[in-house]
């Protein structure tokens, strides 16, 4: 419910400067990545579970 009423209210803001970029998966504002509309954490458990294409985990 929480959720819900706070992507009701960021439709209320008209301003853009009032718009802050959140995760479509689970609402987080910090940790956006925008390439992908994730934050991190998301982002993360996705490429690691193969979901995103083209993602692969680095290692030297």
């Amino acid at each position: 419910m929480a959720k819900k009423a706070m992507q009701y209210r960021e439709l209320r803001r008209r301003q853009s400067v009032q718009v802050r970029n959140r995760c479509y998966r689970c609402g987080r504002p910090r940790g956006y990545i925008r390439r992908f509309g994730l934050c991190r954490i998301c982002f993360r458990e996705l490429a690691l579970q193969g979901k995103i294409p083209g993602v692969t985990k680095s290692s030297w």
